[in-house]
C-alpha cells in the first residue's frame, strides 16, 4: 500500500468489514434429497428430479444437516432458536435449476455469536456473529476444460442441492490480519466440530468480503464493495488491502465508491467490477410453501449439546495447565483435532509431556514439512514419539542418535519402536573407560589442537567433543564426555 494511502486509512479512515462463509456440511446425502454428495463424481451423475427443480418434485429436510448445522452454531456460541423458516431466495443464474435457492432469511436458525480473535497490533478482539442459517447451494458453471470453452459455458448440477450454512458476521472487522485471524479461527472450530472438511479446493469453505471505508469516528457506514470467488484466506486479507486502498484513493480524489460486486484476480492482486449492486438485498424472498417450519426444541438441542467437543481455545488453555508446556506448545498441537487428542494419548503414557511436545515440534513437524506429508501420514506415530521421548528423557539416547533413528523412520517408512528394534535397540554409552580411552586418543591423534587449548582457546573443546563421540559412534553420553574432557584436557 503506498504511503499516502496508508497513513489516510491510519489517521483519516477507518475500514469497516463483514465476512460472510459458506460451509458445505459433510452429510452424505443432499440438503433435500437423497443424492450424493460426493466431490469429483462425473457431471450431473448425482442429480434427481428435487435437486433438478423438476415439476412436481417436492424438498424433504435432511434431519443430519439440521444436526451439523446446530452443533456448528453452539460452537460460535450462537442462540439457537427454537423456531427457524426456510424461504425461497429468488434470483437467475444459470447453475440455479429451480430459479431459486432455498435459504432462511427474517427467521434464521441461529443468531448473535462470536468469535475471539488475536492480532499483534490490536489484541485480544471479539468478533460478532450476526447469524448462522442453513441453505442449499446451487450448481456449479464450468469456463474451462472444454473444446469449446472460449464460447460456452457448461452447468454441471452435483453441488445443487449439498447442505450448507451460512456465518455472518457483524461488521467488527477493521483490518485485513482480524479478517484472516477470524477467517482462521472459524475454520478451526468448524473442523473441531466436524460437521465439514472445510477444503477450500473443493468449494467446502468460500468467502465472500464486504468492505467500506469511512471517516475515523463516524458512525454511519461507507458504500461496501462486495469481493467474491477468493479461493484462500490469504487471498482473501490480499483482497481487502487492496480494495481498502482502492476505496481511500478514490475518496481523496474526489471520487464516489459504488456499490458493487467485484471478483479478485490473485495473478494482479486487484478486484475488479463484476456488477452494480443497487439494493442491499436484490433478492426477493418469500416463505417455502413446501417446508414446515423447524423447531429445534429444548430436547433436541441438549442432545446435540452433547456431543460438542472441547473446542481449541478451551483445549489450549487446559493442556497449558496439565501438561506443564507453553502456550506456544499448545497453539501447534492443537492445530487439528487429530494431532491434539494423538499428542494428549502420548503425553498421558511419557515420562516428560514437554519432551513429547519437544519432538512433535522439532523432529517430526520438521521431517514431515520435508517430506510433504501431514501428521495423518506421519510414519511416526505419537506413541513412537512418547517412546523416544522416554528414552531421550532416560538418557538412553543422545539428540544425535535419536535423530538418526528418526531419519530412519522416514526413510523406511516405519514407526520408531520398530526402526529402534531393527537397529538392535542402541543405547547411549556411559561407560566411563570406554569415554576416556576415546580422549585420550583423541588427545594424541590432535596435538596442534591440544596445544591451543592448553594456550588459552577454549572453544577448541568442541572439537575434541565431537572427536571423541565419532570414535564413540555416536553413542556417548555428551554429560560424561563433558565431564572427563574437562579433567583430561586440563591436564
Amino acid at each position: 500500500m503506498p504511503a499516502t494511502a496508508e497513513e489516510a486509512v491510519s489517521t483519516k479512515y477507518e475500514p469497516v468489514i463483514g465476512l460472510e462463509v459458506h460451509v458445505q456440511l459433510l452429510t452424505q446425502t443432499k440438503a433435500f434429497c437423497g443424492c450424493s454428495t460426493k466431490f469429483g463424481s462425473a457431471p450431473n451423475t448425482n442429480v434427481c428430479p428435487v435437486c433438478l427443480g423438476l415439476p412436481g418434485a417436492l424438498p424433504v429436510l435432511n434431519q443430519k444437516a439440521v444436526e451439523f448445522a446446530v452443533l456448528a452454531s453452539l460452537a460460535l456460541n450462537c442462540r439457537v432458536n427454537e423456531t427457524s423458516i426456510f424461504a425461497r431466495k429468488n434470483y437467475f443464474y444459470p447453475d440455479l435449476p429451480k430459479g431459486y435457492q432455498i435459504s432462511q432469511f427474517d427467521k434464521p436458525l441461529a443468531e448473535h455469536g462470536y468469535i475471539d480473535v488475536t492480532t499483534a497490533e490490536r489484541g485480544k478482539k471479539r468478533i460478532g456473529i450476526t447469524r448462522l442459517h442453513m441453505e442449499e447451494d446451487a450448481g456449479k458453471s464450468l469456463h474451462e476444460g472444454f473444446r469449446d470453452s472460449n464460447e460456452k459455458s457448461y452447468i454441471d448440477l452435483n453441488r445443487s442441492g449439498v447442505p450448507l450454512i451460512e456465518i455472518v458476521s457483524e461488521p467488527d472487522i477493521r483490518t485485513p490480519d482480524e479478517a484472516f485471524e477470524y477467517l482462521t479461527r472459524l475454520k478451526e472450530i468448524i473442523l473441531y466440530t466436524a460437521v465439514s472438511d472445510c477444503n477450500m479446493e473443493e468449494g467446502s469453505l468460500r468467502c465472500d468480503a464486504n468492505v467500506s471505508i469511512r471517516l475515523r469516528g463516524a458512525e454511519k457506514f461507507g458504500t461496501k464493495a462486495e469481493v467474491k470467488n477468493v479461493n484462500s484466506f490469504r487471498y482473501i486479507k490480499a483482497a481487502l488491502e487492496y480494495e481498502i486502498e482502492r476505496q481511500t484513493d478514490l475518496l481523496e480524489s474526489g471520487g464516489k465508491v459504488v456499490q458493487e460486486t467485484r471478483l479478485y484476480n490473485s495473478a494482479e492482486g486487484k478486484t475488479y467490477s463484476m456488477r452494480s449492486k443497487e439494493q442491499a438485498h436484490d433478492y426477493r424472498y418469500f416463505p417455502e410453501p413446501d417446508l414446515l417450519p423447524l423447531v429445534v426444541n429444548a430436547q433436541m438441542l441438549a442432545k446435540i449439546k452433547e456431543t460438542l467437543p472441547e473446542l481449541p481455545e478451551a483445549r489450549r488453555e487446559r493442556m497449558v495447565k496439565e501438561y506443564g508446556i507453553t502456550a506456544q506448545d499448545a497453539g501447534v498441537l492443537t492445530i487439528t483435532r487429530a494431532l491434539a487428542d494423538q499428542f494428549e494419548e502420548a503425553a498421558k503414557h511419557a515420562k516428560s509431556a514437554k519432551r513429547v511436545a519437544n519432538l512433535v515440534q522439532g523432529e517430526l513437524m520438521a521431517r514431515l514439512k520435508v517430506a510433504g506429508k501431514t501428521i495423518e501420514e506421519s510414519p511416526v506415530s505419537m506413541k513412537g514419539v512418547a517412546t523416544s521421548a522416554d528414552l531421550l528423557e532416560s538418557g538412553a539416547l543422545s539428540s544425535k542418535m535419536l535423530k538418526d533413528l528418526y531419519d530412519l523412520c522416514f526413510a523406511r517408512g516405519k514407526d520408531f519402536p520398530a526402526v529402534y528394534a531393527e537397529e538392535g535397540s542402541p543405547v547411549q554409552s556411559t561407560d566411563t573407560s570406554a569415554i576416556e580411552k576415546a580422549i585420550d586418543e583423541a588427545m594424541s591423534e590432535n596435538p596442534k589442537q591440544l596445544e591451543q587449548y592448553r594456550g588459552g582457546k577454549l572453544t577448541v573443546k568442541a572439537f575434541f567433543t565431537g572427536q571423541v563421540m565419532k570414535k564413540l559412534k555416536g553413542q556417548g553420553n555428551p554429560a560424561l564426555i563433558n565431564e572427563w574432557l574437562e579433567k583430561k584436557l586440563g591436564g
